[in-house]
């Protein structure tokens, strides 16, 4: 079985040991190393190449969040569970989203939940899409960049667009913030429907979240946000 390699970043020792204790108990990971410091961390990265990097927001040096964003820069595959220690932190949540996280949880989430969240984040899962569903603010906020965003980074428009119209009427939907549930009530279609529309979407763009897909419909003008 090829395990999952996991980075822990963490500035309390303490912490990182009870991560430690329980990622080593799942016979699918592998802890690779720990530190306490973004800029170490960042090291780390570059020479052990972990699968997935489990990091606190707040970090001396280089918090997680500029962690985030280098590893993303320097375009590697390592994927970023962030945590933090402040609960519902909405304006946090939003920069994790920027910084290009695939998770972000609080450090009171539950022990089960967070292994689920590194085995999906590993296998290439976006997490932090279905974070935001739940928080309308965030949602509206980051609708309003993305709107910003076409109008300031103009391209050059295709006038065919790869998509069936149920699947740019659903790519709408998810763009205002429904869920996969309260899109299929709204078109009166079963839920795994949804889910195999939203995977065609993806594998035609070539995308691999649902955000990417409502950035990349936005930008040519095959959805509009009012």
């Amino acid at each position: 079985m090829e395990k999952i390699r996991v980075l822990l970043v963490d500035a309390q020792a303490i912490f990182r040991q009870g991560l430690r204790t329980i990622l080593s108990q799942e016979p699918d990971f592998e802890i690779v190393g720990e530190c306490g410091d973004g800029f170490q961390a960042f090291d780390f990265v570059d020479r052990l190449q972990p699968d997935v990097v489990l990091a606190d927001v707040r970090l001396p040096s280089l918090d997680g969040l500029e962690l985030t964003r280098k590893v993303r820069m320097a375009a590697r595959s390592t994927s970023f569970v962030l945590l933090s220690g402040t609960g519902d932190d909405e304006e946090m949540l939003f920069q994790a989203i920027r910084a290009g996280a695939s998770a972000f949880f609080g450090k009171d989430t539950p022990t089960d939940d967070l292994l689920a969240a590194i085995r999906r984040v590993a296998a290439g899962e976006y997490l932090i899409n279905e974070t935001v569903l739940t928080r309308p603010k965030v949602a509206s906020r980051v609708l309003r960049e993305f709107r910003e965003l076409n109008m300031v980074e103009k391209e050059i428009e295709p006038l065919f667009a790869p998509l069936s119209n149920r699947e740019i009427e659903i790519l709408d939907y998810i763009a205002r913030g429904n869920s996969n549930k309260e899109i299929a009530r709204a078109l009166k279609i079963s839920d795994q429907t949804v889910k195999n529309h939203i995977t065609s979407i993806l594998r035609k763009l070539a995308v691999n979240d649902r955000t990417a897909a409502v950035v990349f419909a936005l930008r040519r003008g095959w959805i509009k946000v009012d």
